[in-house]
Formats: structure tokens, C-alpha cells, sequence
């Protein structure tokens, strides 16, 4: 497998999963600009073939440019991962407006603006992957979060929905769908987990491992294996899907 000459954009690549992905594409030959608000972040990262540039995903106008400036660099997007997203429950009683919307706004609209955006290039290729990283959250409801749940059952709906879309074309659209991954947000949903639930720290841990049919925490670079088999020979056919990564059935 060699995916030397694409350039893939992946959103929310420096850190955890999203850095996990951006690696092992570059590893197999691909440029791979990664994508988040803090610059500094991005740069402490950046090995040969991965490029730091820092985006919002939430500012429209700030993705128009910066995806622009990523194609005008580095060619047409034929690989989009959009993996930038907040994880974080919050009771239903406890929600703010502003909570919601903050939460929709990263997690589907940034999503939603950084695949129209990659695709304008994309259009323009004979080969193009849109992986997009969901969560079991969007395929059942996850107690304590049920606006986090809704923004990944919505990612799943737009993915599927441009699966339909592009039927026939040589571009594809799945949905990742990890469960709990041992990455920095893991750190701060225990803090969340044993505030909300009054259970220790060492608890709400066992909670979300738990949560894994597997009963151990997912590695990111499990996740990028996912990435890479759907960018990878023979994935041609695999459209629409949501490929679970949680050690068992949801």
C-alpha cells in the first residue's frame, strides 16, 4: 500500500487520534496537513510529512482559507478525515443554549464545513476518501451526554447521506466509530465522570473501560488501522459504513 502524492487534511491532528491518523498516513507516503486552533500544538508534532496549519473549525471563513491555502500547497484534498470534536456530558437540566451550540458547531458543523470545503478539489481527482470520526455515542445514546450523542448520530447521518450522494463516484464516505480511546480526553472525562456520578477517580475510569466489550481501553493507533484499510486496495466498495472500533458490539 503506498499513498505517496495524496494529500489528506485531517482536522484536530495534533493530538490523540487525530495525530495517531495523520502518522500513519504519512507514513505511507501521503501529505498530510493537520488542522487545530493552537499553532504551537501543531508544530511541537509536525514530522516529515505531516504540515501544522492552524484552523478553526467553527469560523467559517477561517475554513474557506485555510483549506484554499492546504490545496494551494499541497494539491486537491483526496483524502478528509474530520476529527476535531469535543467530548464532554452535561445532564439535560444542566445544558445551556450556549453549551449546546458550542458543542454542535465543533462536532457537525466544523465537520459539515470542512467536507465542502476539501471536496471542491476532491471533485477535481479520479480517487477521494471522506472518513469521518463518529463515536458509539452515534449509534446508541450514551447516558450523561446526550448532546455530545447527538452531534455524532448527526455526523453519521450527513456521512451516509453523502455516501448516497456520491454514489458511483470514485469518492467514498464512512463513519469511525471508537469507543473509548486512551487519549487526553480520557484524563479529563474521568474528572467529568466522578463529578457528575460522585463516584472516585479510580471508579469513573472503570466505568468507561467498561464501556468496551473488550474491557480495556482502545489504542489510537487501532483507530488509524481503521483510516488506513479505508484508504487502502480494495476499499472501493466500502461506502456508508460505520466501522466500530469497541471491542465487541454496540
Amino acid at each position: 500500500m503506498t499513498l505517496q502524492g495524496k494529500h489528506a487534511l485531517i482536522t484536530g491532528g495534533g493530538t490523540g487520534i487525530g495525530l495517531a491518523m495523520a502518522k500513519a498516513l504519512a507514513n505511507q507516503g501521503a501529505e498530510v496537513t493537520i488542522t487545530g486552533r493552537r499553532q504551537e500544538v501543531l508544530e511541537e508534532v509536525a514530522t516529515d510529512g505531516l504540515h501544522p496549519l492552524a484552523m478553526d473549525v467553527r469560523d467559517e471563513a477561517d475554513v474557506i482559507a485555510k483549506i484554499d491555502a492546504a490545496t494551494a500547497a499541497r494539491g486537491p484534498i483526496q483524502i478528509c478525515v474530520p476529527n476535531a470534536g469535543i467530548a464532554e456530558g452535561k445532564a439535560l437540566h444542566k445544558m445551556s443554549m450556549e453549551f449546546w451550540r458550542n458543542m454542535m458547531t465543533t462536532n457537525l458543523d466544523g465537520a459539515f464545513l470542512t467536507i465542502r470545503e476539501s471536496m471542491k478539489s476532491m471533485r477535481q481527482t479520479d480517487w477521494g476518501r471522506v472518513v469521518t470520526v463518529s463515536s458509539i455515542a452515534g449509534l446508541r445514546g450514551l447516558q450523561g451526554a446526550p448532546c455530545y450523542s447527538a452531534s455524532k448520530h448527526g455526523l453519521i447521518g450527513l456521512t451516509r447521506s453523502l455516501s448516497e450522494d456520491y454514489l458511483g463516484t470514485p469518492y467514498t464516505f464512512n463513519a469511525l466509530c471508537p469507543g473509548y480511546v486512551d487519549t487526553p480526553i480520557i484524563d479529563r472525562n474521568v474528572t467529568s465522570i466522578s463529578q457528575r456520578a460522585g463516584v472516585s477517580e479510580e471508579d469513573a475510569l472503570k466505568i468507561m473501560v467498561s464501556a468496551n466489550r473488550h474491557k480495556r481501553l482502545i489504542l489510537p493507533d487501532e483507530v488509524a488501522a481503521a483510516l488506513l484499510w479505508l484508504c487502502g486496495p480494495g476499499s472501493q466498495s466500502i461506502n456508508g459504513q460505520t466501522i466500530e472500533i469497541a471491542g465487541g458490539q454496540t
